[in-house]
C-alpha cells in the first residue's frame, strides 16, 4: 500500500471528472489465453452461455460471513458505526462502544463451530438446488479463505480454516457446481462508518476504531494486522462521501477520489489480485462482483472512485484458466447489472422482470428474511417455489438465499421448509430444469395492465402470504419439448381449469394437443379443446402442495 496523504477537512474536496479522466490500465500479469483485459477481447472469445446453466435453475446462495454474528440482518458490519441503527445497539450488548471494540473484534470472535459444508451441501442438493453461490468476501473486506492477498481472512483471525476450501471441497465430492462471490469492490466508501464517532452521549466525539494504525496495535490482540486493509482508509474529505454514508444504502457522487490515485490503483490491484488468487487455488464454476452499474471501477454508481480495467483483467485470467485446467470455457462471470455482454450473467436482486427477457443468461436472486440472519424471518416454502416459478416462466435462474445462524448451523424451519422444496421439485422437475420460457410468461388476473406476480423484495410474510388463484398460470417449455403449465395454486378436487392461452384460435400455440397429464398423478385426466380455452378437469384427489404442473403434448 502506498503512503496515504493526511486526511483533509470532511466534504471539502470536489469528486475528480469521471468523463476527463482515463481508464487506468492495471499491470497485472493474467493466465496465457486469448483472452485480453478487454471488454472487445473477452466477447470475441467468449463460447457462450454454458450448458449445465440452462440445465441448473436452481440454486442456493449460501450468503454466510461473520456479519452474521451480530443477528441484524445485512450490513452489520456497517451499520454497527451508526448511532440510530439496531446493529448499533446490539455490537453494543455484545461487544462494547464501537471506539474501543469494533467490527474487528466481532472478527477475532468469530467461531462457527457448526459449520459443516458437507452437511449442507447434502441438504441443499436435496432441496433441488443444482448450484451454489459461496460468498468469498463482502462489504467488510475479510476473506473467508486462506488468502494471499489480505492477512484480514478467515485462516488467520476468527475461525481459523479455510471456509472457501471447505465448500469447494463439499461442492466437488457432491457433484454441485459452485460460483464465489466478491462484494469487496466499493468497500473503501462503504465503511465510511467506521472513520466517523458518535453525536451524541457520553462517548460525543470519539473516533471510531476505523482510525487506528498498524502501531496502535502494538500489545494489542491484533498486532501485526494493519486496520487500513480492513477498513481501508478515511476518504471524507470528498464532497458526498460521509452524507451518502449514513444512508440506507446509496453510493457516493459519481467521480474520482483523485487526491488518492496511487492508493487507488493499488487498491484496484489487490481487488483483482484477490479473485485470481481464488480462481488459481479453487477452479469454481463461476465468479460474481456486486454492483449497481456496468460493472466494478466505472467512476460511477458503486464503482465511484477510480475507472480501471480491473473486471477485464479478472475474466480475462479466469477463462485462460479455465480453458487450460478443463479444455472448454464452461464458467462465467456475474456482473451485476451489466447490459449484455457475452462472457457475462447477469442478476436481477429481490424481483423478477415482468416479461421475458432472453438477451443475456440471468439469475434471479433473493434472501429468505435478509442477506445475513436476524430474529423473526418468516419461513416458508411456497414463496421459495412461486419465486423460482417467476424466474424460469421468463428464461431465468432463481438463487435463494438461505441465512445460517451465526455458528454456522441451519435452524429447523429453514431445513423443514428446503425438505418441502425438495420434494415439490423432485414431482414437477421435468417443468423446471433445462427448460426455457414459453412464448408468453403466463396468464390470468391482470392489475393495472399487467400481470399478476410475487412481490418484489426480500421474501418475507408479504410473499408467504400473497394470494393466487388457479386461473393463475405460469409456463415453460421442457427440455423434452414440451409444454409445462403451473398453476400458481393447487385447485380443488374435481374443478376445472381454463388454460386460455391454449384456446383452439389462440395465437400463441397453432397446434393440436395430443395429451395432457397432471405430473405426480397416475390416472387419465379429462380435457378438452375450445375455442376459449384448453379445459382440464382436476382429479378427486388432490394430494399437492402450492401449486401443480400439467404436462402438455
Amino acid at each position: 500500500m502506498p503512503a496515504i496523504p493526511a486526511s483533509l477537512t470532511v466534504n471539502s474536496v470536489p469528486m475528480g471528472d469521471l468523463e476527463a479522466f482515463p481508464e487506468v490500465k492495471l499491470e497485472i500479469p493474467i493466465a496465457e489465453g486469448p483472452f485480453k483485459p478487454t471488454w472487445e477481447s473477452i466477447e470475441k472469445n467468449y463460447p457462450g452461455e454454458p450448458a449445465w446453466l440452462r440445465e441448473a435453475k436452481f440454486g442456493i446462495w449460501v450468503h454466510f460471513g461473520p456479519q452474521a454474528a451480530g443477528e441484524s440482518g445485512d450490513w452489520y458490519a456497517r451499520n454497527l458505526y451508526k448511532l440510530d441503527k439496531l446493529a448499533y445497539k446490539n455490537h453494543i450488548k455484545k461487544y462494547g462502544h464501537p471506539s474501543e471494540a469494533g467490527y474487528k473484534e466481532v472478527l477475532r470472535d468469530w467461531n462457527p463451530i457448526k459449520l459443516d459444508p458437507e452437511k449442507l451441501t447434502k441438504i441443499y442438493q436435496d432441496a433441488g438446488a443444482r448450484f451454489l453461490m459461496i460468498q468469498g468476501v463482502h462489504h467488510d473486506n475479510y476473506d473467508l479463505w486462506n488468502s494471499e492477498y489480505q492477512p484480514w481472512n478467515s485462516v488467520n483471525i476468527g475461525p481459523k480454516r479455510d471456509l472457501i476450501g471447505e465448500w469447494a471441497k463439499a461442492c466437488k465430492a457432491n457433484g454441485m457446481r459452485y460460483g464465489v462471490t466478491f462484494h469487496h469492490e466499493y468497500t473503501w466508501w462503504w465503511w465510511q462508518t467506521a472513520f466517523g464517532s458518535d453525536k451524541e452521549g457520553s462517548k460525543k466525539g470519539i473516533p471510531y476504531d476505523g482510525h487506528l494504525t498498524l502501531a496502535d496495535g502494538k500489545g494489542k490482540w491484533w498486532e501485526g494486522y494493519d486496520p487500513k486493509m480492513l477498513y481501508g482508509i478515511d476518504l471524507r474529505e470528498y464532497r458526498g462521501v460521509d452524507e451518502k454514508a449514513h444512508t440506507e444504502w446509496s453510493p457516493p457522487p459519481a467521480g474520482i477520489f483523485s487526491n488518492h490515485l496511487g492508493y487507488a490503483k493499488w487498491y484496484a490491484t489487490n481487488w483483482a489480485l484477490r479473485m485470481m488468487d481464488v480462481v488459481k487455488h479453487y477452479d469454481p464454476d463461476f465468479i460474481y462482483t456486486d454492483g449497481t452499474v456496468q460493472g466494478p471501477f466505472t467512476g460511477d454508481g458503486t464503482g465511484t472512485g477510480l475507472k480501471s480495467n480491473a473486471m477485464q483483467s479478472v475474466m480475462a485470467d479466469f477463462y485462460n484458466l479455465s480453458l487450460k485446467r478443463r479444455g472448454e470455457v464452461n464458467t462465467f462471470s456475474i456482473v451485476k447489472f451489466r447490459h449484455n455482454t457475452n462472457g457475462t450473467v447477469n442478476t436481477e436482486e429481490f424481483g423478477v422482470p415482468a416479461n421475458i427477457k432472453k438477451d443475456q443468461p440471468w439469475i434471479a436472486e433473493a434472501p429468505v428474511g435478509d442477506w445475513f440472519y436476524a430474529p423473526n424471518f418468516t419461513y416458508d416454502s411456497s414463496m421459495m417455489i412461486r419465486y423460482i416459478i417467476e424466474a424460469i416462466a421468463r428464461d431465468g435462474n432463481a438463487a435463494l438465499c438461505i441465512s445460517l445462524l451465526p455458528d454456522g448451523s441451519i435452524n429447523e424451519e429453514s431445513q423443514k421448509m428446503l425438505k418441502e422444496v425438495g420434494n415439490w421439485m423432485r414431482l414437477n422437475g421435468e417443468g423446471v430444469y433445462g427448460s426455457h420460457a414459453w412464448v408468453i410468461p403466463g396468464e390470468g388476473e391482470m392489475v393495472k395492465g399487467k400481470l399478476k406476480m410475487l412481490p418484489g423484495g426480500k421474501l418475507n410474510r408479504r410473499q408467504a402470504e400473497f394470494k393466487f388463484n388457479s386461473q393463475d398460470i405460469r409456463f415453460t417449455v421442457g427440455k423434452n419439448n414440451k409444454l409445462y403449465v403451473f398453476c400458481m395454486s393447487v385447485p380443488a378436487p374435481n374443478t376445472q381449469i381454463k388454460i386460455k392461452s391454449l384456446a383452439k384460435d389462440a395465437k400463441y400455440y397453432g397446434k393440436k394437443v395430443k395429451t395432457v397429464k397432471l405430473l405426480g398423478y397416475k390416472g387419465k385426466l379429462k380435457w378438452k379443446e375450445t375455442a376459449d380455452g384448453l379445459l382440464v378437469t382436476c382429479p378427486k384427489n388432490m394430494p399437492f402442495a402450492t401449486a401443480v404442473v400439467f404436462e402438455i403434448e
